[in-house]
């Protein structure tokens, strides 16, 4: 009748294993349910909120005590039990199991090989454990990527000597970068003094590829607070920044060419806005990821180094597709 499993395996962290209490009450299907309650009365677990009812080792349905409480006197596990009861690997991530119990309403949540062997039950207020760290994990991505809710506090109440050395760094490397953007555009003074209308329309240009690559690394951090890594969005987000380019791009060429009357420097404006915006979408990608594997904090590193690419690149691609179309 009523027993305790024990396995002495060690589980890996995180995943339903590693929850899961293998001190629970087990039974057969055809024990009676007034025998296995008195004989859970003389034992002890580490959780009985279900009873999982075992063939040979194997799980075939679980029953609650609710149920078994509520059952005629002749009546069996058999017929008290869900016999299709949720069920979870014991490699699945925590996360992700304790969802799948709160959906199926389960007081708990089995644990079982690929054989279909009972492995141990995830207990009710575990669940709600786990569902209360992934929680502030989730808003500790979405405030910065940061490990724990506690380093998220200590960043947003800390003295202005650490904000200083924590954001300082970075926007020395944004001054770095306005400086060879300078430099930059006095290689191209001849260009400019030549056609001044060419000019005119860099700030635009640099600003709408910021702009587009704002919008994806908000919604690269909103994807990573919820699970969902850069690989999955990279594909459609990349043809996405194309799409929009294309969009701006479109926009740009008869606009500039009405400004001007010059249709090249129009078509070099445009091919600009189209390069330029699809290029910014993946810096916005690649540098919080880049960022966090390297052990950095994006939410002080990756605007102003995002930045400072998106416009370099920027102003390149600019003078490349002037000196292409327009010399």
């Amino acid at each position: 009748m009523s027993e305790s499993m024990v396995f002495d395996d060690e589980p890996e962290p995180r995943t339903a294993l590693w929850h899961a209490c293998t001190r629970v009450p087990t039974a057969a299907p055809g024990d009676s349910v007034t025998a296995v309650l008195s004989d859970m009365a003389t034992k002890r677990y580490d959780c009985a909120s279900v009873v999982a009812v075992l063939d040979g080792g194997r799980l075939v349905g679980v029953a609650t005590i609710e149920r078994m409480f509520g059952a005629a006197d002749r009546e069996v596990l058999r017929d008290v039990m869900d016999p299709n009861p949720p069920t979870v690997r014991p490699d699945t991530h925590q996360e992700r199991a304790a969802w799948q119990a709160v959906q199926h309403g389960e007081p708990g949540l089995a644990v079982v090989d690929d054989d279909g062997r009972f492995r141990g039950l995830v207990a009710p207020q575990q669940l709600l454990a786990v569902l209360l760290q992934e929680h502030e994990e989730d808003l500790s991505r979405l405030g910065g990527f940061l490990h724990s809710v506690e380093t998220t506090r200590e960043t947003s109440v800390e003295n202005v000597r650490r904000r200083l050395w924590h954001r300082v760094p970075w926007l020395l490397v944004g001054l770095l970068g306005a400086m060879v953007s300078a430099v930059f555009m006095a290689a191209f003074e001849v260009t400019l003094e030549a056609n001044v209308a060419v000019a005119y329309f860099i700030p635009g240009i640099v600003y709408l590829a910021d702009a587009v690559g704002t919008q994806t690394e908000t919604l690269a951090i909103r994807g990573l607070s919820v699970g969902v890594g850069i690989r999955r969005i990279v594909g459609r987000e990349a043809l996405t920044g194309l799409s929009v380019g294309a969009l701006l791009g479109a926009v740009m060429l008869p606009v500039v060419s009405l400004m001007t009357g010059d249709t090249m420097l129009a078509l070099a404006v445009a091919v600009a806005v189209l390069a330029a915006s699809a290029i910014a979408t993946i810096v916005a990608m690649v540098l919080p990821w880049l960022l966090q594997r390297l052990g950095k904090d994006p939410a002080f590193g990756s605007g102003p180094l995002a930045t400072v690419v998106q416009d370099l690149l920027s102003i390149m691609i600019y003078f490349a597709a002037v000196t292409a179309l327009v010399s």
